[in-house]
């Protein structure tokens, strides 16, 4: 994976990629880090954009599951589950009936 600059990247645009092996991705970096990848499109587009989709909502669904963990929210048992969906459930119905 190659990385470029932000700056490099507005400044030099089509320059910058073209120092890039057909294929690989890149990496644009701005002063706070990473920001963004550019993914090549190799053959069919619609397949390609429904794995990158698969791939952000696994990512997602990791960065939750890491939340549960320092929460200890993976810990609660069915019951407490329910309970909390119940409360959460209730606390709606108040707020719209006011």
């Amino acid at each position: 994976m190659r990385q470029v600059s932000l700056r490099e990247f507005r400044t030099r645009g089509s320059k910058a990629l073209k120092e890039v092996p057909q294929g690989e991705t890149v990496l644009l970096a701005g002063q706070d880090g990473p920001v963004y990848f550019l993914v090549p499109v190799l053959d069919d587009v619609i397949a390609e954009d429904r794995e990158l989709r698969r791939a952000l909502a696994k990512a997602s669904l990791r960065k939750s599951w890491r939340l549960a963990e320092k929460s200890r929210a993976s810990k609660l048992s069915e019951e407490e589950i329910e309970q909390e969906i119940k409360t959460v459930r209730s606390r709606r119905i108040q707020r719209k009936n006011k």
